[in-house]
């Protein structure tokens, strides 16, 4: 967003390239797919898929893992939405215009509602992202990172008498626009506001937000039409939105989404006819699924990183002989041999810690070599840490075993434990919510899985969320002055060229410190039934739910 005056028309991509995933499905690209569906009518019946029970409750700003994240994005709106490729496509907004990149005009659509009848207005995006900035929201409104660009964020207005308490750079101007000022240029911005954690929420949520997390309303493609059809660990039922207002409109029945206890069940599923889409391959069918499922296999290059992360609590991994004992890891670890044995194909090997189809990404940044197996060097800087402190107790790295898990998690710990000498092991948690819950409350003792699905198409998404300090996803508790400067820096470009350039040094940051391992980047796997069309997976490994079709 460079001109003078930059406008968020039908189709835009911002300070990214356009991301040419290959579809894998009998219906060519995305918008003919939609456009052939639609004109030979929708279909009735319900699509069903894969997913996982939700780790918190189902409010836009409270959600930042998948298993909620899949519905969200089903039930709400926002102002713009991103298409099978990554470009960017107005939704509720008419327009998003700004002249310095600092502040931004928003127009809304009229005639927008949400489910429970009521329109959606400026002040429903206005009064949202208030809730979620506000410090007495903190412990749900998870993703309250993403506001923080907004001038006022830090001065948020608590004053004893506050009737309304907000950031002072959103201001609603009539009905139908409101302005957006942050505390500095940002000409990423506007990509951003995709991202669920900007989504819209109706007057009813702030009567009951705890009630509004069991039964949402939303003014998406789909509904929750009764809070009888999520039952809980079980699976989620969501009708159509019959007063849906934009371009995705669904072209089947409904979602049901199931929450498999195991990626394995869920594939059983898959053959026997009995679910209609996944998301997700077993492990130990990575050889065979290309052939089992013919055409109606998926896999393509997504927008997703896989790491693990220490927990700041864990005193052998502080300080000097701390920092040592990461990079011994990481060298330890040999990636090459568990993505080409173990995934077949379906993983490479991390070079960053973004994602190869990212604008910027790059696969040469300075200290990237501590991503190199090198026992010899793990060896070597194991023994100087031990020089400094003794090492004491197991190496364990946590995970959750209803995610497919379990196999790459074992590879690691044994390639840790044959290089250093040390014992290691897997410790499985049953659900992703258990998982999540000893994570988010700083309980978990042990190295655990991370990983991250872009919320939206830019080098940054992979960096601010997870480790600036004090960001939602920081789960490590990580925290750097050089690095936060070069985000800041990032993000406040004139260009995209020099945002990727400073989002570069930050990750050279992040390999002098090793808040996290990385370990590979994940291609989207996946397939469909017999009798299932239109089937689409996007940039970011999500299928477009909407496009799908089935004989009913």
């Amino acid at each position: 967003m460079n001109s003078k005056k930059a406008v968020l028309g039908s189709i835009a991509t911002i300070g990214v390239a356009m991301l040419a995933l290959t579809a894998c499905s009998s219906g060519g690209d995305t918008e003919s797919s939609a456009s052939s569906s639609a004109d030979s009518g929708a279909s009735t019946a319900v699509i069903s898929t894969n997913g996982s029970e939700p780790g918190n409750p189902l409010i836009p700003v409270a959600t930042n893992e998948t298993g909620g994240g899949k519905i969200i994005d089903a039930i709400f709106a926002g102002l713009v939405y991103y298409d099978g490729d990554g470009a960017t496509h107005n939704e509720v907004a008419e327009s998003i215009e700004t002249d310095d990149n600092q502040t931004f005009t928003v127009t809304l659509k009229e005639g927008w509602t949400f489910t429970d009848g009521t329109e959606v207005l400026a002040h429903n995006f206005v009064d949202a992202w208030n809730w979620g900035a506000d410090p007495a929201n903190a412990a749900t409104a998870l993703n309250s990172y993403f506001f923080e660009q907004i001038e006022g964020f830090d001065g948020y207005n608590t004053d004893e008498g506050a009737s309304n308490p907000e950031m002072s750079g959103l201001e609603v101007v009539d009905d139908y626009t409101f302005t957006i000022t942050l505390a500095a240029p940002n000409s990423e911005f506007p990509l951003a506001l995709g991202y669920s954690a900007f989504y819209p929420l109706p007057d009813s949520f702030f009567d009951d937000p705890e009630a509004f997390g069991s039964a949402p309303v939303g003014n998406g493609t789909y509904m929750l039409a009764s809070a009888d059809d999520w039952q809980h660990d079980v699976q989620i039922e969501l009708a159509v939105n019959p007063d849906y207002a934009g371009d995705r409109v669904a072209q089947n029945g409904g979602l049901k989404i199931t929450f498999y206890a195991s990626q394995d069940a869920a594939y059983a599923d898959l053959l026997a006819g009995n679910v209609d889409v996944i998301d997700g391959i077993p492990d130990a069918n990575f050889a065979t699924f290309e052939d089992d499922l013919g055409d109606r296999a998926v896999n393509q290059a997504a927008a997703i990183f896989q790491s693990f992360t220490i927990p700041s609590s864990d005193e052998r991994f502080q300080g000097e002989a701390g920092l040592l004992r990461r990079q011994a890891l990481s060298y330890a670890i040999n990636r090459d041999e568990i993505t080409d044995v173990l995934f077949e194909g379906t993983r490479t090997p991390a070079s960053d810690f973004t994602s190869p189809v990212i604008d910027g990404w790059s696969d040469s940044l300075e200290g990237s070599e501590v991503l190199t197996y090198d026992p010899e060097k793990a060896a070597e800087l194991w023994a100087e840490a031990d020089a400094i402190e003794p090492w004491t107790g197991t190496f364990q790295l946590a995970y959750n075993a209803d995610g497919g898990h379990q196999t790459w998690v074992d590879a690691v710990v044994n390639s840790i434990k044959n290089t250093l000498g040390i014992d290691a092991e897997g410790l499985p948690y049953a659900t992703f919510a258990e998982f999540r819950t000893d994570i988010t409350n700083r309980t978990i003792t042990a190295a655990f899985r991370t990983g991250w699905q872009a919320d939206y198409p830019s080098l940054e998404n992979f960096l601010g969320p997870l480790y600036y300090t004090n960001a939602g996803s920081n789960d490590g508790d990580y925290s750097s002055e050089e690095f936060d400067s070069l985000i800041d820096e990032g993000k406040q470009a004139a260009d995209s060229a020099t945002a990727i350039e400073k989002f570069q040094e930050a990750q050279e940051v992040l390999f002098q410190d090793l808040p996290a391992i990385p370990l590979w980047y994940s291609n989207v796997t996946g397939g469909y039934a017999e009798g299932v069309e239109n089937v689409v997976f996007d940039w970011h490994s999500v299928p477009l739910f909407y496009q799908i079709t089935k004989a009913a």
